[in-house]
């Protein structure tokens, strides 16, 4: 284990977090789509993890995938780990964060359209969004 991942209790993510968080980040939940806070946010900054507030993604790696949730094409160095799930009867590759192993999302390789080709489609009751300074 890294000796900067944050681990705690379930009662601790309990009371820190709101039932939907806890949902979803705890318990790999999904939040409904075309529901989520951040969505539609063009503002330029840092996307954090809810649960720990680690950095995962930038506004400049975000686009509109039409998918119902925040999509990205790429995950900050190291601030992700994937895994593979194979719940709901497929076989997706899990988003988790790597500092504190909060569930985010999924990772689809089905976005032609950026740099990567990928598609981080990622819950945004897991982020909150710290804007960038004006110049």
């Amino acid at each position: 284990m890294s000796p900067n991942k944050i681990v705690k209790t379930d009662a601790e993510w309990r009371a820190q977090l709101s039932d939907i968080e806890y949902k979803v980040l705890r318990l790999a939940g999904t939040e409904r789509p075309w529901t989520g806070e951040l969505l539609d946010n063009k503002d330029t900054g840092v996307y954090r993890c809810r649960a720990c507030g680690a950095e995962l993604f930038r506004s400049s790696t975000k686009f509109d995938s039409h998918c119902g949730w925040p999509s990205f094409f790429t995950a900050e160095n190291d601030a992700v780990t994937l895994l593979e799930d194979s719940t709901l009867g497929m076989l997706r590759t899990e988003v988790r964060c790597a500092s504190c192993d909060s569930h985010l999302g999924h990772v689809f390789p089905d976005a032609p359209q950026t740099p990567t080709g990928d598609r981080y489609c990622i819950n945004s009751v897991c982020l909150t969004f710290e804007q960038a300074e004006p110049a």
